[in-house]
């Protein structure tokens, strides 16, 4: 027999037992199904991180006031205000630092005409955009000047602008921070939200100079929450670190033995972590998915077995009329391949599908690719290999005659 006779007598077979064909399928529906939803989930996540870690900049170091303890009593990371605006200015004269970038922050309440909106201000240094990789979608950033003369300019995130301009363009606009007139001089890229979940689109930057003295205020002149620094490279990443802890150990005179006032955070280790854990996340989603195509493929290998048994005489008579072993076994193995290539196809179909739903009604990011597609159709192949093989060769090891007496 040749191959398309032998693929016709497997159609014919499946299509006589379209209620089992249907149900065996169903397990590897389910089985891709689940995978490519999983699979589109977890690299959504590692998708939406990396372009959180590519927005965040390069190379970069949070350092924030650290654990200290006056009169017995401890204090948490940011309760003290031990930072100052020229402690980053000392920074910044580092070898290995690029750029330093001293912040504050405090809630304001932001009016244009009659529309009104609250978010939290951060004031900064012109560094700050190149520092967090900001990019202006309008307008320009503010200035040395206009940080050295503590100038009432504002620059505004995305989210920020549309709920106060709408389709207005807000560039050369007067809105009131805190009922003090700000000129807005440039509007940020989007850039979504952080590690932390928060939306880095609702913000609104001024020179720290303005804040300090018209905005926020200090009971600490001149100091800050905290600052983000770059250093000059990767390889300088362990370096910087110990240079920016001497520093700051020698300029808040912290004796040898006592615990740092501030904390060094690598956000580039952090950020690894955080994308080693998507990895993760992504092998776990996938390895509970494929569970599924195991369960399929054991179903596939049990309902072939009993069709063997159901078929004895059928295949003593086709061996008898001239069929070998080899064709016996094509077919049954053709078969099983068929029932998974076909619910590999509907089970895509569906995962696509759920994906879409998720993406839309549970605001994730998801992404298919042809990688996953193509792993779909491979994995329903080697299922129906792997699993219709046994029942094949039990089909094509009969005996002709104790397949005819077969009752």
């Amino acid at each position: 027999m040749n191959l398309f006779s032998i693929i016709g007598e497997a159609l014919r077979a499946l299509r006589q037992n379209r209620l089992r064909t249907g149900l065996t399928m169903l397990g590897m529906i389910i089985g891709v199904a689940a995978v490519v939803l999983m699979l589109s989930i977890g690299q959504g996540a590692r998708t939406k991180i990396n372009e959180t870690i590519a927005a965040m900049g390069s190379n970069l170091f949070l350092v924030v006031p650290g654990a200290t303890s006056s009169g017995g009593f401890s204090f948490g990371s940011g309760s003290v205000r031990t930072l100052t605006i020229n402690d980053s200015h000392a920074i910044a004269e580092l070898t290995s630092i690029k750029a330093t970038a001293p912040v504050t922050t405090g809630p304001v309440q932001l009016n244009y005409g009659a529309k009104n909106w609250s978010t939290i201000i951060t004031g900064t240094t012109p560094d700050y955009f190149e520092v967090g990789n900001w990019k202006m979608e309008s307008g320009a950033a503010f200035t040395d000047s206009d940080l050295r003369s503590a100038a009432r300019v504002v620059v505004l995130g995305a989210v920020t602008a549309k709920n106060l301009f709408n389709e207005e363009d807000p560039i050369g606009k007067t809105i009131r921070i805190s009922n003090r007139p700000f000129v807005v001089v440039g509007i940020l890229m989007v850039k979504g939200q952080s590690l932390t979940g928060r939306d880095q689109d609702d913000t609104v930057i001024i020179p720290i100079t303005t804040s300090e003295r018209q905005i926020t205020g200090s009971q600490f002149p001149g100091s800050i929450r905290y600052m983000l620094v770059q250093a000059k490279s990767s390889d300088d990443m362990d370096i910087a670190e110990i240079e920016i802890t001497q520093l700051l150990r020698q300029r808040h005179r912290i004796p040898k033995g006592k615990d740092n006032d501030f904390t060094v955070r690598n956000l580039t280790a952090i950020a690894d972590v955080a994308t080693d854990a998507a990895k993760v996340m992504s092998i776990v989603l996938g390895a509970i998915a494929s569970v599924s195509l195991l369960v399929g493929g054991i179903g596939i290998m049990n309902i072939m077995l009993v069709s063997v048994t159901e078929r004895t005489r059928e295949i003593g008579i086709r061996m008898a009329i001239g069929a070998n072993q080899r064709a016996i076994l094509t077919q049954f193995l053709l078969e099983a391949m068929m029932i998974c290539l076909m619910g590999g196809v509907i089970g895509l179909m569906l995962g696509i599908g759920g994906a879409w739903l998720v993406s839309r009604f549970a605001d994730m990011l998801i992404v298919i690719t042809l990688g996953m597609v193509g792993l779909a159709f491979l994995f329903s192949s080697a299922v129906g290999i792997f699993f219709g093989f046994y029942p094949a060769k039990k089909a094509a090891s009969l005996k002709p005659v104790d397949a005819l007496r077969y009752e």
